[in-house]
C-alpha cells in the first residue's frame, strides 16, 4: 500500500479480539465496537482496576474476558494487540496456527486514518533506542513553527488512534515508534522516517539483536521521500540500505562532523544542510546554532539534526527549523539541569534506562560524579566503563544490579572512588545524593544516568528523577 493511499475494512460483524486493557486496548475495542466489529477483548490481569475498565466495555456491549490472555476466542479474525504483549504468547501462536492476522495499535491506527471523512495526514516517523521522544517532540516544534497544523503522537503523547480519528485536521503527524509497535504494523508507510541509532534493547521481547533490528527497520519500508539516518551508526544506514521504498526516495544521513553531499551535519557551531539544497556537491544551507538547542549535549544535537532532516523532507524553511529548536523545551529528566551547589551542578537523566544512553549523557560532561544502578535487564557494563572512565571523579552504585556496574569499574576504572549503598527502598537516593556531593569538586556535574530499569526501587524512571530533584533541592535549601 502506498504511503497516500487510505486502508477501507469492512468492521460490520468482524470477530476481533483485542489483547489487552490499557492506553491502547481500549480505544482500539471502543473504535472498532462503533464501526460495527463484534469485539472481544482478552486480558492477563484480573484486579480492581482491570474490572472496572471492563465494565465501561461491556456497558457498550463488548465482551471481556479477564484472567484468560491465553487463549484464542472462537471465531477471531483479527486480533489487534497492547503493543507490550511478547510474540510467543499462545494467543498469537494459536492466531498465527490459525492463519489470523495480528495488528497493532499502530496498524489499527494506520488503516483507520481517513476513516471518518478527514484527510489522512502524511506520517514522519522516528524509532531508535535512545532519543526518540525528544527528537518527535523537536520535530513537532519545528512543524509548528512552520504553521503546519500537526501533534507529537504514538508512543508519546497523544494516541494515534484519538489522533487519527478524532475531530482536529492534521497536515502533518510527528510519530514515535518504538520496537514492539513497529514488528505489529506490517503495512504501515511513512513520509518520511528516521531511525536515531541502535544498540541492543528488549531483546527478551524480540529474541535477538537481528530480529531488534528488522523490527527499528519496519519503519523505512514504503517511504516515499526520505530514509534518515545516522552516519555514526552503520547499523542504521544497512537498515536503509535493506528497506524496500518509493522509487525517489533518498537516503539521508546527519552527523556531527562536517556533512558531506545528502547530509546534515555541524559546521563551526552551525547546523546546516546539503541534503535539501539546489546543489548539494557545493552549497549547504545554514539551519540553526548548536547554542539554539537545548541542552546542546552531543547525542540532542543529534536529536535535533534528525529532526530538522525529516522536516526538511516536508518542505519545511530553514528559519522554521531554527525557531522550532528555540522554542523546544525537553521533558523531565531527560538530561534535566536541577540545580547548582557550591559550584556543582547537578543533573537528571533519569531517562537513561539502558547503556546506551547513559554512554550519550556521560559523554555530554567532563568531569561527573556518577549515580547509577537498578535493573539492568540483561545489560553488560564494561564498555560503558571503559568509554566514561576518564570522566569519572566518582561513582555513587545503588539498586538491585548494583554489584555488575561495580565489577565493570573495578575492572575497567580501579581508580575510581566507588560508594556502594546496600538499598534499594526508595530513602536511598538522599543518601546516593549526600554521598555524591561529598566526592564532587566545584564544576563537576552530579548526573543520575541509571544505565539501568526503575522498577526495583520505584514505580518508573519519572519517580526516580523526582526522588533525586527532590534530594538536590533539599540539599540546596540547608547550603543556602
Amino acid at each position: 500500500m502506498g504511503s497516500q493511499e487510505v486502508s477501507t475494512v469492512d468492521w460490520q460483524g468482524k470477530h476481533v479480539t483485542v489483547a489487552g486493557l490499557g492506553v491502547s486496548g481500549i480505544p482500539a475495542a471502543r473504535a472498532l465496537h462503533e464501526r460495527g466489529a463484534l469485539v472481544t477483548v482478552v486480558n492477563d490481569g484480573d484486579d480492581e482496576r482491570a474490572r472496572a475498565q471492563a465494565a465501561e466495555l461491556e456497558a457498550l456491549g463488548i465482551t471481556v474476558r479477564l484472567g484468560d490472555g491465553a487463549t484464542l476466542p472462537p471465531s477471531t479474525e483479527l486480533v489487534v494487540t497492547a503493543p507490550g504483549w511478547q510474540p510467543d504468547k499462545p494467543l498469537f501462536l494459536a492466531a498465527a496456527e490459525a492463519g489470523v492476522d495480528i495488528w497493532g495499535d499502530v496498524e489499527l491506527a494506520w488503516r483507520l486514518r481517513g476513516d471518518n471523512g478527514k484527510k489522512a495526514a502524511p506520517w514522519l516517523a522516528v524509532t531508535g533506542t535512545n532519543g526518540k521522544t525528544t527528537t518527535v517532540r523537536m520535530l513537532a516544534s519545528i512543524l509548528e513553527a512552520a504553521g503546519l497544523r500537526t501533534a507529537a503522537v504514538g508512543n508519546i503523547g497523544v494516541s494515534l488512534l484519538d489522533a487519527v480519528l478524532g475531530e482536529q485536521e492534521y497536515d502533518v503527524l510527528a510519530v514515535e515508534l518504538s520496537s514492539y509497535q513497529l514488528h505489529w504494523a506490517p503495512s504501515l508507510r511513512a513520509h518520511s522516517a528516521a531511525v536515531l541509532n541502535l544498540a541492543p534493547d528488549h531483546l527478551d521481547w524480540h529474541g535477538s539483536m537481528e530480529a531488534y533490528a528488522a523490527d527499528k527497520g519496519r519503519v523505512y519500508e514504503g517511504n516515499t521521500v526520505a530514509c534518515v539516518y545516522n552516519a555514526a551508526d552503520p547499523a542504521t544506514e544497512d537498515l536503509v540500505r535493506e528497506a524496500d521504498v518509493e522509487e525517489g526516495c533518498r537516503a539521508i544521513g546527519f552527523t556531527l562532523g562536517a556533512p558531506g553531499p545528502s547530509q546534515l551535519g555541524v559546521v563551526d557551531g552551525i547546523l546546516v544542510d546539503r541534503a535539501f539544497v539546489k546543489n548539494r556537491q557545493k552549497q549547504a544551507q545554514e539551519l540553526a546554532e548548536v547554542s539554539d538547542v537545548n541542552p546542546p549535549a552531543p547525542h540532542n544535537i543529534a536529536n535535533a539534526l534528525a529532526a530538522a532532516a525529516l522536516a526538511r523532507a516536508f518542505g519545511v524553511e530553514p528559519a522554521a527549523v531554527r525557531d522550532g529548536l528555540r522554542n523546544f523545551r525537553p521533558d523531565a529528566h531527560r538530561i534535566e539541569h536541577v540545580a547548582d551547589i557550591d559550584g556543582v551542578a547537578y543533573v537528571d537523566d533519569s531517562k537513561a534506562t539502558n547503556t546506551h544512553a547513559t554512554e550519550a549523557s556521560l559523554a555530554a560532561y567532563d568531569s561527573i560524579v556518577w549515580i547509577a544502578g537498578g535493573l539492568a535487564k540483561g545489560a553488560t557494563f564494561d564498555e560503558l566503563v571503559t568509554g566514561a572512565a576518564k570522566r569519572l571523579r566518582g561513582v555513587v552504585l545503588m539498586g538491585a544490579d548494583r554489584a555488575l556496574i561495580h565489577e565493570a569499574l573495578t575492572r575497567h576504572a580501579p581508580e575510581v572512588p566507588v560508594v556502594d549503598l546496600d538499598r534499594t527502598d526508595t530513602g536511598a537516593m538522599s543518601e546516593a545524593v549526600e554521598h555524591a556531593a561529598r566526592l564532587a569538586r566545584p564544576g563537576d556535574t552530579v548526573l543520575l544516568a541509571p544505565a539501568c530499569a526503575s522498577m526495583d526501587m520505584f514505580t518508573n524512571y519519572n519517580k526516580r528523577g523526582e526522588a533525586f530533584a527532590d534530594a538536590v533541592r533539599a540539599r540546596a535549601e540547608t547550603s543556602a
